[in-house]
């Protein structure tokens, strides 16, 4: 294949941290094509848009977006100069014959299986227009490709990486898409995992995030051809010198094993943040969203991890307005909220999924009701997430910096919760975990300031307790 030297390629990502790790492939998989990556579609030669199908309003967005795509390319094209349009991710493989007939100006269509194909694809499409790929489900072959890609790239920017390990999904909440987007749950195999996490180490990654819709249902081929666990997958990627940090998302409460609740008490490693949505408080609600726990479930969850992990912040999603909620439900909802006690949340209002069960649903909530039911909870996950914020000044957290602040030498790390970071004259450091004194707290960050400069590896814990013999008795005085 004839690369096209001097190419510009722009990827305007929606939604979930998955799509962030496929367009960052996607990259790495035309960069052999001679596609360099422009900051702006107005610089762009192959502009891609990857979509997702969960948030309010998704598809609607990406025709909006395809309209001033249109006239940009027309713009260009006015100059004697051509530009690609493509439209990858969920709402690609939902609505990808819809989207050909009502924007002319895309060229092609891939679903998010098939991002592989992207080289053949752009040569087939310079011939003729109108390619529509990425009906059926084969993650084996996209990984195959798209890792072997990403292990050839120019390095790794920043020492932090996604590591998609397990896609699908096989739960079919009454609300959700993704089962019909992303297809069944599929699980890479541990050697392949470790291999692309041992190259990013090389490379200069301190932390990795694995992804999957499901990522705690991970049962991925092991070292001795059994089904692994996440869990045993954590303990593997533990091992790997100069990987510091092992964080995962998105997890379900009925896939939480009690070998990854101990995963959490034993490795340093598995940093102290959980996201673990239950959408609701109310049983009844649960019931109708397919979801098979209830909130009494959900509250032995939680008190399990934290007997585990007494400092673990958890997050969670909630969405309000189902069809048929009510007062008394949404209620339920609150005082889940008050009881869990969140760092973090995202919370929604309802909106339906054509194809989805939930969209058929009678006793649609009205708008200004779940409206004024949002305004409600997210005032109180605010008022959970600023005190757990307030609640670090005065400790010692160890922060690995990931990049330069706004001004000065100022540097922006995370701490193990997942919080951002900000500390002054540290813009030396990046790259590297350091101790950091917190001194405020804010809604959506800490202030900290350097207790000593080193790159000496550290851990949440007492300084001088070695790191392998820390457990959770060391731990429950960091609770908060």
């Amino acid at each position: 294949m004839t690369a096209a030297p001097g190419k510009r390629l722009f990827i305007k990502t929606y939604g979930c941290q998955m799509n962030v790790y496929d367009s960052e492939r996607m990259a790495d998989v035309l960069r052999p094509l001679g596609y360099a990556p422009t900051e702006t579609a107005e610089d762009a030669d192959f502009v891609i848009l990857n979509t997702c199908h969960i948030r309010e309003k998704a598809a609607e967005k990406v025709y909006s977006e395809l309209g001033k795509l249109r006239m940009l390319k027309e713009e260009r094209a006015s100059g004697g100069a051509a530009m690609t349009i493509a439209v990858a991710g969920c709402v690609a493989q939902a609505e990808g014959e819809e989207i050909m007939r009502r924007q002319p100006a895309v060229d092609l269509v891939v679903g998010p299986q098939a991002y592989h194909q992207l080289p053949e694809l752009l040569t087939r499409t310079a011939r003729a227009r109108g390619e529509r790929i990425g009906a059926d489900f084969a993650p084996d072959a996209k990984f195959d490709a798209m890792t072997s890609e990403r292990i050839g790239a120019r390095g790794v920017e920043g020492p932090t990486a996604f590591l998609t390990v397990q896609e699908g999904c096989d739960k079919f909440c009454t609300f959700c898409v993704v089962p019909y987007t992303r297809g069944a749950e599929w699980s890479r195999p541990v050697a392949a995992i470790l291999a692309e996490a041992r190259e990013l180490a090389a490379r200069g990654v301190r932390e990795v995030t694995l992804l999957g819709q499901n990522v705690n249902a991970y049962d991925g081929e092991g070292p001795d051809g059994a089904p692994s666990t996440l869990a045993r997958l954590a303990y593997a990627l533990a091992e790997i010198e100069g990987l510091d940090r092992i964080r995962y998302t998105t997890s379900h409460p009925n896939d939480m094993g009690e070998d990854l609740i101990a995963a959490h008490a034993d490795l340093d490693a598995l940093m102290p943040y959980l996201h673990l949505p239950v959408q609701s408080g109310s049983d009844r609600i649960l019931r109708l969203m397919n979801r098979k726990h209830g909130r009494q479930k959900y509250f032995d969850l939680i008190d399990r991890i934290r007997t585990a992990r007494p400092d673990m912040a958890i997050s969670g999603d909630f969405i309000v307005g189902f069809p048929g909620e009510t007062d008394r439900d949404f209620e339920d909802t609150l005082d889940l909220v008050r009881q869990v006690n969140y760092a973090s949340a995202f919370s929604f209002i309802y909106s339906p999924r054509p194809g989805t069960p939930a969209a058929t649903m009678a006793k649609p909530v009205e708008p200004t009701v779940a409206s004024e039911r949002l305004q409600a909870l997210q005032a109180l996950l605010l008022e959970q997430q600023v005190a757990f914020n307030r609640s670090q000044a005065g400790r010692t957290l160890p922060v690995l910096f990931q990049k330069q602040g706004r001004h000065g030498r100022q540097a922006i790390g995370r701490s193990p919760y997942l919080q951002s970071v900000h500390v002054e004259d540290a813009d030396h450091l990046i790259g590297q975990i350091v101790e950091i004194e917190i001194l405020t707290g804010q809604q959506n960050s800490l202030s900290g300031a350097l207790k000593q400069a080193t790159s000496a590896r550290s851990a949440l814990g007492p300084e001088n307790t070695p790191l392998k013999q820390r457990g959770p008795a060391d731990r429950a005085v960091l609770a908060h």
